[in-house]
């Protein structure tokens, strides 16, 4: 199985792209994984919210081809711990599933389009992280779920 982390927009701390890539080169040990950064919209400043993600989900649905699992970053997603997400994960890549994409989004959100789309919500947390800091944190859950399903010593329960 593939797995795409699909985000909207480069992130401008090196120390965050740094911890990014440092997860994305241990996750590539278990399976590929590509981290694929769409571009910042032009006068993102001056279009309003609902401009931006319509914008955004056009980009993002140009990614997504038929038969990907489409799994969004979402406040008012599923929450799960390491252990049940891990699970969660074996059970996707016993299915059969060639592509799995977990999308992360602008400050705004998702355009309804988005929404449709996505098979699943993911939340990491109730509390509100920026969507850049949500790249590292979520790289090293998606790491530490492969450690729980290969019984590696890294998470401790």
């Amino acid at each position: 199985m593939n797995i795409d982390l699909i985000v909207v927009g480069k992130t401008d701390s090196p120390q965050i792209t740094a911890l990014l890539d440092d997860y994305i080169k241990r996750l590539n040990f278990y399976t590929k994984v590509t981290f694929v950064v769409l571009p910042d919209l032009k006068n993102r400043r001056t279009i309003s919210a609902e401009s931006q993600k319509r914008q955004e989900g056009e980009m993002l649905m140009r990614r997504f081809s038929e038969g990907d699992c489409v799994v969004l970053l979402d406040e008012h997603g599923t929450e799960m711990r390491s252990i049940e997400f891990a699970t969660w994960l074996q059970k996707k890549m016993c299915s059969g599933t060639k592509r799995l994409c977990f999308v992360i989004g602008g400050p705004y959100g998702f355009s309804k389009e988005v929404y449709e789309r996505a098979d699943a919500k993911l939340s990491l947390s109730k509390m509100t992280f920026s969507h850049q800091i949500v790249r590292a944190i979520f790289a090293e859950q998606l790491y530490r779920a492969f450690t729980i399903i290969r019984n590696e010593p890294y998470h401790h329960e």
